[in-house]
């Protein structure tokens, strides 16, 4: 949220909570005052949505070592941390999780050094904060040896290969733009803890077991808002409680 899209205040009504952009692919402190706003409105858990600094393609380019160094890394992500907790004072509104952005999200997923800097930086601000990351990755094992507490994640809105991970947006089947597929795939992570997976090329490759405790859908998604709604009114139609961590 706070990326700039028309739907966000559609969205709202329909989340318990919202990753909002900090400043690094995109955000600026007016769009994050105005979220934060949103949020309290609609009693939505706000979190931190830290990645690289590169607006140009949105975050979705891994660019350490091509524009970032490792060096630099731990202030980027610490500085976009403060900027967000800033504006959270200025509304007495409490910061409650982190979830990484785009290429951040799945190198560190997959890299132990950039999982433990996030996870530094989180203890750093406040270490009661959550972070939010995908289900079975690298980031859940440094958090659980650092002591942050993690929530495993996983995606209405995008399509998973056979070892867990998401599929690269570079192939053409890796966003979910069908309700019912969506539909699905939610009700089968939430309800039975299984995703079913793909090859590169598409082609069905079975399934994998996957703990799902927050369902992520990106708010730029063609179909946020109706996904929103369609997913918020499964689930509770399902019994299943929509809350955020406690």
């Amino acid at each position: 949220m706070g990326e700039g899209m028309d739907s966000d205040v559609d969205v709202f009504p329909f989340i318990s909570s919202a990753n909002i952009a900090c400043g690094g692919h995109t955000g600026d402190d007016d769009t994050m005052r105005r979220t934060v706003e949103l949020a309290m409105q609609h009693g939505v858990a706000i979190g931190a949505h830290p990645s690289y600094p590169d607006r140009e393609n949105f975050g979705r380019v891994d660019i350490l070592g091509a524009g970032v160094t490792p060096e630099e890394l731990p202030e980027i992500i610490s500085g976009q941390l403060r900027r967000l907790a800033s504006i959270c004072r200025e509304f007495g509104a409490p910061l409650r999780h982190v979830k990484p952005h785009g290429a951040l999200y799945n190198r560190a997923a997959k890299d132990a050094i950039i999982s433990k800097l996030i996870c530094d930086a989180i203890l750093d601000l406040d270490p009661s904060l959550f972070l939010y990351g995908l289900s079975g990755s690298e980031m859940r094992r440094q958090a659980d040896g650092m002591g942050v507490h993690f929530i495993s994640e996983v995606f209405a809105d995008r399509t998973y290969q056979p070892d867990g991970s998401l599929t690269p947006r570079t192939l053409s089947h890796a966003l979910i733009n069908d309700p019912k597929q969506t539909l699905q795939q939610v009700l089968k992570m939430v309800k039975e803890g299984r995703v079913d997976v793909y090859t590169k090329d598409g082609i069905a490759a079975g399934e994998v077991s996957l703990a799902a405790e927050t369902v992520c859908l990106h708010g730029d998604g063609d179909h946020a808002a109706e996904f929103a709604k369609m997913i918020h009114d499964r689930l509770s139609g399902a019994g299943v409680a929509i809350r955020a961590p406690l």
